[in-house]
């Protein structure tokens, strides 16, 4: 699985598409840095970019990934190697080389800039460690997606739907919710309704590390109280850490059973 993860990972390395991400969060950092004196104010300012785009890129790439190199795949199945080890080699490689772009990118302009000598180090660090969650996440699911339909086209529109749908949708659905029950004890519907969202979960984690919770109202000091803790933030990583897994699991066992 290694040699597979090594050759996806410099494939995409040589793609055009990865300078062009890495180069879109360069010049992202040093817009938002020349614009805005305070690292804060451009660490509050990169969390809504990339809650939205890297769940975004890490889907369309896992997928668009998977389908361009089915002739090489199905020259690696002719050889003596798992099946499992190449899906899971090509989804590490993916995911990893989409990480590097964006902690790259992003940290070559604030490391200049002197964020090491910043109060808001932590909170970059924050943003940085949610934005790799967010793409081994997305490309993860991009591959389960992937390997669960062969036609192009299915694969790519429930990719697109699997991103709106956890980027836009259960948001609008979660606040019509928190209306319609506004008149019952919504503190733990609130909570697990945000774990089950990692989009949702990352947001809340960066914006409680940011000290703006107060801008959410009553669900923030909910949030503040369970999250803001120690054993709130270790429980927050492990969800993350498990919406990894899972999927994961899914590629590990789909890929055991697909039959070309």
């Amino acid at each position: 699985m290694l040699k597979i993860l090594k050759y996806s990972f410099y494939d995409l390395m040589r793609s055009r598409w990865s300078y062009v991400y890495f180069l879109f969060y360069l010049l992202l950092g040093v817009v938002l840095l020349f614009l805005n004196n305070d690292l804060s104010k451009a660490v509050i300012t990169l969390m809504n970019v990339i809650i939205i785009l890297v769940p975004l890129i890490g889907t369309i790439f896992g997928v668009m990934y998977y389908y361009n190199s089915r002739e090489f795949t199905e020259l690696l199945l002719a050889q003596p190697v798992k099946r499992s080890s190449i899906f899971l080699g090509q989804y590490f490689g993916v995911a990893t080389s989409l990480s590097m772009s964006l902690v790259i990118g992003l940290g070559m302009p604030f490391v200049f800039y002197g964020i090491f000598n910043s109060s808001a180090i932590w909170d970059f660090s924050l943003l940085l460690i949610t934005g790799a969650f967010l793409t081994f996440i997305f490309t993860a699911l991009a591959f389960v997606i992937a390997l669960r339909n062969e036609n192009k086209i299915k694969g790519f529109g429930y990719a697109i739907l699997l991103w709106l749908f956890m980027a836009v949708i259960y948001d609008g659905i979660f606040l019509m919710s928190l209306l319609y029950f506004e008149d019952y004890p919504l503190d733990k519907f609130s909570l697990v309704a945000t774990m089950l969202n990692p989009v949702d979960l990352s947001r809340v984690l960066i914006l409680l590390k940011l000290d703006i919770s107060a801008l959410l109202g009553y669900t923030g000091a909910v949030f503040q109280k369970f999250f803001g803790t120690n054993f709130g933030l270790i429980l927050s990583s492990a969800l993350l850490a498990l919406w990894v897994l899972v999927p994961t699991f899914f590629i590990w066992r789909i890929a055991k059973k697909k039959d070309f």
